[in-house]
């Protein structure tokens, strides 16, 4: 019984680290305060011969089982949590459970909580979301990661984890290819152009000296009654420009005599004339040339009728779309697109003789960009070698100086310096030495903790003169008032509550409706109403965030963020567009909070009925921080019940055949009951009033012994009863999303006194983000190496 006897192991692991302590803790603290505890609350089913679920702790050589850390943490876990011992049992008391729980920290895992242990976090690569918004930031070419990169492994539940984020032959050779493709587009060969200026047809208009209130532009210029109409172009040069007017007549679809004069002046130059009657042509040109000098010039267009149209004929009419002007024509003056001047700073280069003059610009333009690729300065020999780069290419025969920047900007996106996240320290390899990030390592993981991606001029400059710690409340606030802070929610929120599943999750709406057709089930639950689920999601989260809100309000929200689509599809009136807002819930609209909205309910689905398991193991895992154990093997599935006469079942029925198995028992007591109070919701996340026309049973009884009759009583006793779970499972999952590693023995301290810290600033959203980043964890390291050998 494997299952069972995990389960009833972490239910007595208190015992076992008891009879091991004897001989590996010393001084009257456990005899006295330790001791009693474990007795009175663990021996009757386990110790003294007594091996309840296989389970002895009885041990003939206790010295070894005090060594095993890891029996302690999970003793530490359950307890902290109250999932032991069991709520039908005697149950110690808050100091009981503070006495134990410190002296576990302190006696077994010499922990001090006044100096935290921050970890250290593995080498990491840029995950594929981290690499497209890094190239976006520093060179603006949004790379189609999805493309051209393997999907990223994940570690803990997110894909920002160190020890998962490998670096692959396969994987090196595409960030060589994506690094060509990039530069090819982030640096144009094109010469600077000529400039280039454009004025509409509806900016033409009659002097307001002649008619004040006219309502008529050149885009209407009937031929049937004289037009002067006039607007104004500022220009920085002097010379001769270009004048291109762009039309098109209309009025008849029949050839007409009718006929008019169509000028264009600058200033008092008449620019251009011709005479204009019917044509099919859907673009004319009639073009010149001014001289033009720095500053306004009056540009007009005027229409004089000529012939007019034979007897029950339409006139016809002159339609401007735009007088274009291109200029300075002798070239003293150059233009570069917006992605040249990105890179190219100053313009084109100096003439290739002059070497000097071209290292220089190389210089310029490559050492600032190499110091936003690597998040920090770079010494001159690293700029020495870019700059080499860009030049030997530059001096090779037919070739750009532009082309020798590609091929050093290349350099820089395929360096590990920009590929891996690493963080450096002034003694490596010293597990014992405990060491403040340097202020550009704490840029770093701002950045891409908020923004996924390089810090900006900003977070550099701050870490130059080392004012980032000083600063560190306000750069949140700006850099999440950025509208970059949208990948950090998108991000977090995709992978905690799984929003990012919810478009693609297999589930097959014709059968979960019981209707005949697929297409029938694709009208009603599509991709519109997925997409909208995941954004319902990402919007509630960013809301509680922004407005200061409680944690607990992801729960108990009275309103939620809605579309006409997804509206109608929760069956809610009165929302209108296509757009998704805020929206007030009625109490009876069985909505409000991440656990009654779409994006949970079908995610936690199978693809044609409900899974109260995988509804029940969300809230373990996400909800209160207190996983189930792994399943066993050669479980069977829940429809097998079916085989044992229950037809027509409700999936509590099922369930409740399923549990009859002793295997299952003892970790369905955990996860059943948080799952069956959401069964008034199908597979796609509507609201039902029964199953198979049986009435829907949602009581339960949590298994630290709360009930609660339905989802909504259920959602009240999370939010008020287990509100410190709830706490710390959000800072736990941020904690772990923000380092890039998983939680350790020595983190719990940490996340004890985030959790009260938190709790002391009315439990906000943004106190768990404010102090996840205040943590020493996030904020120092040690070195690499062992720290528990050095014990």
């Amino acid at each position: 019984m494997p299952c069972l006897r995990h389960c009833l192991a972490c239910s007595v692991l208190c015992v076992s680290s008891f009879v091991s302590i004897l001989s590996t803790a010393s001084g009257a603290g456990f005899k006295d305060k330790v001791e009693p505890i474990l007795v009175n609350y663990c021996f009757d089913c386990h110790g003294d011969g007594t091996t309840k679920g296989d389970v002895s702790l009885d041990f003939e050589n206790p010295a070894a089982a005090g060594k095993d850390l890891d029996l302690w943490e999970r003793v530490w876990h359950n307890v902290e949590s109250r999932l032991m011992p069991p709520s039908d049992k005697k149950q110690p008391s808050a100091e009981e459970i503070h006495e134990l729980t410190r002296w576990i920290g302190k006696d077994v895992f010499k922990l001090d909580p006044a100096n935290p242990d921050p970890g250290r976090v593995t080498v990491r690569r840029l995950n594929r979301e981290e690499y497209r918004y890094s190239v976006l930031d520093l060179l603006g070419i949004n790379y189609q990661v999805e493309d051209n990169f393997p999907p990223d492994d994940t570690g803990y539940g997110f894909d920002t984890i160190g020890d998962v984020l490998n670096l692959s032959p396969l994987l090196l050779e595409k960030y060589l290819s994506a690094a060509q493709t990039i530069v090819t587009s982030a640096v144009p060969l094109e010469a600077g152009k000529i400039p280039f200026r454009s004025m509409k047809g509806e900016e033409f208009k009659r002097p307001k000296k002649e008619a004040p209130d006219s309502q008529t532009t050149a885009k209407w210029m009937p031929f049937a009654k004289p037009l002067r109409l006039v607007a104004t172009k500022w220009f920085a040069w002097d010379g001769e420009f270009k004048l291109d007017l762009v039309f098109k007549v209309t009025g008849s679809i029949e050839a007409t005599e009718n006929t008019a004069a169509l000028r264009v002046y600058a200033g008092t130059q008449k620019v251009a004339e011709t005479e204009i009657g019917w044509d099919t042509r859907d673009r004319i040109s009639l073009t010149g040339k001014a001289k033009l000098t720095n500053g306004s010039t009056e540009f007009v267009i005027e229409l004089e009728p000529k012939n007019p149209p034979r007897e029950g004929e339409s006139p016809l009419v002159a339609r401007i779309e735009s007088l274009n002007l291109q200029g300075p024509l002798d070239g003293s003056v150059k233009e570069f697109p917006a992605q040249y001047k990105r890179i190219m700073v100053d313009g084109q280069p100096p003439k290739a003789e002059d070497v000097e003059g071209r290292r220089a610009y190389a210089q310029k333009i490559l050492r600032p960009l190499a110091e936003r690729a690597f998040r920090r300065p770079v010494d001159q020999a690293t700029v020495d070698r870019l700059v080499q780069i860009a030049l030997v290419t530059d001096q090779q025969a037919d070739t750009l100086f532009e082309e020798g920047i590609r091929q050093a900007v290349a350099a820089i996106l395929v360096s590990p310096r920009f590929l891996f996240r690493a963080e450096t320290q002034p003694q490596p390899n010293d597990a014992s030495k405990i060491v403040m990030l340097d202020e550009f390592a704490l840029a770093s993981r701002l950045s891409y903790f908020f923004w996924s991606s390089i810090p900006d001029e900003a977070l550099l400059n701050l870490a130059r003169q080392g004012q980032l710690r000083a600063q560190l409340t306000s750069e949140i606030d700006r850099m999440l008032k950025d509208s970059k802070a949208d990948r950090f929610i998108s991000s977090f929120v995709g992978q905690w509550l799984q929003s990012r599943d919810v478009t693609t999750v297999n589930v097959i709406p014709q059968v979960v409706l019981k209707l005949k057709s697929q297409e029938e089930g694709f009208r009603i639950f599509n991709g519109d109403v997925r997409r909208d689920m995941q954004r319902e999601a990402e919007m509630l989260f960013e809301y509680v965030l922004h407005e200061n809100r409680p944690v607990t309000e992801l729960l108990t929200a009275d309103y939620t963020f809605l579309s006409e689509k997804l509206a109608e599809f929760y069956g809610i009136d009165g929302v209108k567009g296509r757009d998704m807002r805020k929206v007030d819930l009625a109490p009876d609209s069985h909505r409000g909070g991440i656990l009654r909205q779409g994006n949970f309910l079908v995610i936690t689905s199978n693809p044609s009925r409900t899974s109260p398991v995988k509804r029940g193991l969300f809230v373990l895992e996400n909800i209160l921080a207190t996983p189930a154990p792994p399943a066993p093997p050669n479980v069977p599935a829940l429809e097998a019940s079916k085989k044992q006469g229950l037809k027509n079942a409700t999936v509590r029925e099922l369930m409740e055949a399923h549990r009859k198995d002793a295997l299952c028992a003892s970790c369905h007591a955990r996860m059943d009951p948080l799952g069956l109070a959401f069964e008034h919701f199908n597979a796609i996340g509507q609201w039902r009033p029964d199953e198979n026309g049986k009435a829907i049973d949602a009581a339960g009884k949590l298994i630290t012994g709360e009930t609660f009759s339905d989802v909504d009583q259920l959602i009240q006793v999370l939010a008020t009863k287990r509100k410190h779970d709830v706490l710390r499972a959000t800072v736990e999952k941020l904690m772990v999303y923000a380092l890039g590693r998983g939680l350790e023995y020595y983190d719990r301290p940490e996340i004890d006194r985030i959790v009260e810290a938190v709790e002391r600033k009315n439990g906000t959203l943004r106190a768990v983000v404010d102090e996840v980043v205040a943590s020493p964890a996030f904020q120092k390291r040690r070195g690499d190496g062992n720290r528990v050998a050095l014990k």
